[in-house]
């Protein structure tokens, strides 16, 4: 199942618009520039502008929390903990102090009752979440209060998505969320393209339900490297050469 020029599935992205960028120029520098991508975000991310409650630290579970949060709370002193490496470069390039997770939201929980012994947490987090931490943590007699600093706001599919998905060829689809398995499973009711998923956590398998997907290979950790080498597994690039 190897992928010469000419059979190469075409990747396809759905994450919002930026980070597929990000993770298309990552790919094509590893995997050739001239590989076929078509970009079709399935969500936009929408910031919201809430009072903040008082805290002493906060958790970032997206990076896309960082930016909403600073708009409305300096960084400056105040720890962060984040879930993993990208939310955590984001978070200290905003004046945090960080402490990194392995990029697992419940694995925080272990984490934040290690380091944090002082006042109440702030979850700064999305309308949407896998995990609930701050029902986690609150149970683990950790105060966590909860802020909601953006919505993932659906978007359709493009026509150049839409087309693509009804070909015959292999389609590659690395999925980073579980609201993104959702959102896909919705938009790829009678796809005639094979689907081949590359998830980023069991999690995301999991928020897949119906999507017809035609082989799944879940990445080893929950970033965006992994992910890469799921979709050379599944394009049979981990055999080239």
């Amino acid at each position: 199942m190897s992928a010469s020029a000419k059979t190469r599935p075409t990747l396809l992205l759905t994450r919002p618009e930026p980070a597929a960028r990000r993770f298309c120029a990552q790919f094509r520098a590893r995997f050739g520039e001239d590989w076929p991508v078509v970009i079709s975000p399935l969500m936009q991310i929408v910031a919201r502008h809430p009072v903040l409650p008082e805290a002493e630290a906060v958790i970032f579970t997206s990076q896309n929390a960082v930016a909403p949060f600073v708009a409305l709370s300096p960084a400056a002193g105040r720890v962060a903990f984040c879930v993993g490496q990208k939310t955590a470069q984001v978070a200290r390039a905003a004046g945090f102090s960080v402490i990194e997770g392995p990029g697992d939201a419940q694995a925080l929980v272990p984490l934040i009752r290690a380091h944090h012994h002082g006042a109440a947490l702030l979850h700064a987090r999305g309308q949407e979440v896998a995990v609930a931490l701050a029902d986690l943590l609150n149970s683990a007699g950790i105060e966590t209060k909860e802020a909601v600093l953006y919505a993932q706001e659906p978007r359709p599919l493009s026509a150049e998505a839409r087309a693509l998905l009804q070909q015959p060829a292999p389609v590659l689809l690395p999925l980073f969320s579980p609201r993104s398995a959702e959102l896909m499973a919705q938009a790829a009711l009678g796809v005639k393209a094979p689907l081949w998923v590359a998830a980023i956590s069991p999690a995301v398998v999991r928020a897949m339900g119906d999507l017809p997907a035609a082989q799944v290979d879940v990445a080893h950790n929950p970033d965006a490297e992994a992910v890469l080498e799921a979709l050379a597994r599944l394009a049979g690039l981990d055999k080239a050469g």
